[in-house]
């Protein structure tokens, strides 16, 4: 992803923040403190015309949600390192750090590579598609009324599979270290000129899926990319850029 942010897309790579476990560094290690940080980080000082990327690639879970918020019952998650002892970061934590802050005239791409990330920023809509293409915006806004789109900036999230799937991981991108399914199809979207709308992203997302992971998980859950936003509009006709 490194290398599509700073080779296509020209991001400078002294502006990238990378966490990953490999790191010595115990400031990058992906821990939760550091995360939350790392979230704070990006939005921090944005100004009109910025635009900003948050690419993760782990594991993902869901909790049982108690504020009626959720139109499925649940809240999705994003797993930590350390998560068994200093738990998961929801939903409505990363949706008050990233995505309401967020000003006119900035632009963020959440590309979040994880079980059940469905709805992970929490947006206002989702892009409900069929396997022909055909769309159609259900609106997660909460029953509370509380608005948990931006303060005018464009969001965009692009997650692995619905919040009730699983998504995989595949060794087709290196051929030896294992990369997340979702990932490996967005990287292929974008280099073989599939990804000039927001449709043509998702729909050629899904269709490379069985050539990555062979289509099916346990249980029969097909894993299907998703688009969710701030706001409806025709998918097929807005060009994709990050």
């Amino acid at each position: 992803m490194k290398y599509l942010l700073t080779n296509k897309f020209k991001f400078p790579e002294s502006s990238i923040l990378m966490l990953t476990e490999e790191e010595t560094d115990p400031y990058k290690i992906p821990t939760k403190h550091n995360m939350r940080m790392a979230l704070y980080w990006l939005v921090l000082g944005c100004q009109p015309g910025d635009s900003l990327v948050f690419h993760y690639s782990g594991h993902g879970s869901r909790q049982r949600n108690y504020n009626g918020d959720e139109a499925d019952g649940y809240d999705e998650t994003l797993c930590p390192l350390d998560h068994k002892t200093q738990g998961m970061i929801v939903d409505d934590e990363i949706n008050a750090t990233i995505v309401r802050p967020l000003p006119r005239g900035v632009k963020l791409h959440a590309i979040v590579d994880s079980c059940y990330s469905g709805t992970i920023l929490d947006l206002p809509f989702l892009c409900r598609m069929t396997q022909s293409g055909h769309y159609s915006w259900e609106d997660h806004r909460p029953k509370s009324g509380l608005w948990k789109g931006s303060n005018g900036g464009e969001v965009f999230c692009i997650s692995a599979c619905d919040d009730h799937q699983k998504s995989d991981d595949t060794t087709v991108l290196s051929k030896v270290a294992s990369t997340g399914v979702m990932t490996f199809c967005f990287i292929q979207a974008i280099e073989h000129g599939h990804a000039s709308t927001y449709g043509s992203l998702i729909r050629s997302m899904r269709n490379v899926i069985p050539t990555a992971r062979g289509g099916t998980l346990a249980g029969g859950l097909i894993q299907e990319p998703q688009l969710t936003t701030c706001e409806t509009f025709d998918v097929y006709a807005k060009p994709f850029s990050l």
